[in-house]
């Protein structure tokens, strides 16, 4: 006897309840009414309280409610063919109402579409309105098409599940890249040269750009307006030179952000499509932090071969005059002394000077950070 609950449980997985016929399976059913030589073939679907039919079978419905289905009857045997040679002598079908009006069923044999745990899904059958008997053949012929339209469903459902995970994983990459500190993106360049984005993560929300994601999203033109007037230029010919050659993309440009201009670097790799169309994937991120960095450095790199070098080579040619006099005399080590200790507060008022302005930029460094 058949698990009903397990066996709903199975159909649902297969996602073919309360949709539309699957043109695919129509093949099938024509072969069978045409091997059978009836008017009528059908491949049902049986749900909790309907029957769904997945063919176009040329009537008005593509359902109707299971206590009128003939193929209720099939679930319990998913390795016979059901066959009622006359409905009208079946108790089963005697208030059918496909036997009472239009079109006035009398014959119905169906083959089980058995899953391969056993679970029979519905039936793929065929329907006479007349009395009649069908070959050991028929029922062989039938099994044989029933089995090829429970193919189709399995492989449907195959691709389904994949497409389901694919969707899935997508959408956890995307929560991934919305969460992260940078702009993600997939550039096209159509074959008229206009611009759009396929993808673009939220994550470029964390930059606090002057535009909003929308806006970006929607006209990407929108954000070279941004764009410092002196980095423009540059920022759209390397962008044309990676469309055109498909180069590796890298710059880096100034962009306003809500208060100033920050700056920023895009990376990207260049694909052309078969239609023409050229797509970007790449990211840009906010690369400030590391600009001050670099600028705070080659200041001290510039403070201590200029302006600590004058002091230092003071005291190098004091030392060096004090070690080649033979004899000094009291007012000349005096002097000497004098110009020493003047070269030295020169030297330590200028370092702590150097200490209070890289305090005050390690400070503006660590802010920026955060």
């Amino acid at each position: 006897m058949v698990n009903e609950e397990d066996r709903l449980k199975e159909l649902d997985s297969y996602q073919v309840v309360d949709t539309t016929p699957i043109k695919e399976l129509d093949e099938l059913a024509n072969i069978a009414k045409l091997i059978c030589d009836v008017p009528f073939s059908f491949i049902t679907i049986i749900d909790k309280g309907a029957q769904w039919l997945k063919v176009n079978s040329g009537l008005n419905f593509n359902k109707t409610s299971r206590k009128d289905s003939f193929c209720q009857y099939a679930l319990n045997n998913p390795n016979e063919v059901m066959i009622v040679n006359d409905l009208t002598k079946d108790t089963r079908f005697k208030d059918n109402s496909f036997l009472q009006g239009n079109p006035k069923i009398r014959f119905y044999a169906g083959a089980p579409l058995a899953t391969p745990s056993g679970n029979v899904l519905g039936t793929l059958c065929v329907l006479d309105q007349k009395p009649r008997e069908i070959s050991t053949n028929h029922r062989k012929a039938l099994l044989a098409l029933a089995k090829k339209a429970m193919d189709h469903l399995n492989h449907r459902k195959l691709i389904l599940e994949q497409r389901n995970k694919i969707e899935s994983n997508a959408e956890e990459l995307k929560r991934l890249t919305d969460n992260v500190p940078i702009g993600i993106f997939l550039l096209k360049k159509d074959a008229q040269g206009k611009l759009s984005f396929e993808f673009l993560n939220k994550g470029f929300k964390h930059l606090q750009l002057g535009i909003s994601y929308d806006k970006l999203q929607s006209s990407p033109e929108l954000g070279f307006a941004l764009v410092h007037p002196e980095d423009k230029e540059n920022l759209r010919k390397n962008l044309s030179n990676s469309f055109n050659t498909l180069k590796p993309l890298y710059t880096e440009y100034r962009f306003k952000s809500k208060e100033e201009y920050r700056w920023h670097f895009v990376t990207a790799q260049a694909k052309k499509t078969k239609d023409g169309s050229v797509l970007l994937y790449g990211c840009f991120q906010d690369i400030n932090n590391r600009v001050e960095l670099e600028k705070a450095m080659e200041q001290i790199s510039f403070d201590i071969s200029h302006v600590l070098r004058k002091p230092v080579t003071s005291l190098l040619g004091l030392t060096e005059l004090i070690h080649t006099e033979k004899v000094i005399k009291k007012a000349e080590l005096r002097e000497y002394v004098e110009q020493i200790k003047s070269v030295s507060l020169e030297l330590d008022s200028f370092t702590r000077e150097l200490y209070t302005i890289y305090n005050e930029k390690r400070k503006k460094f660590n802010t920026l950070k955060k």
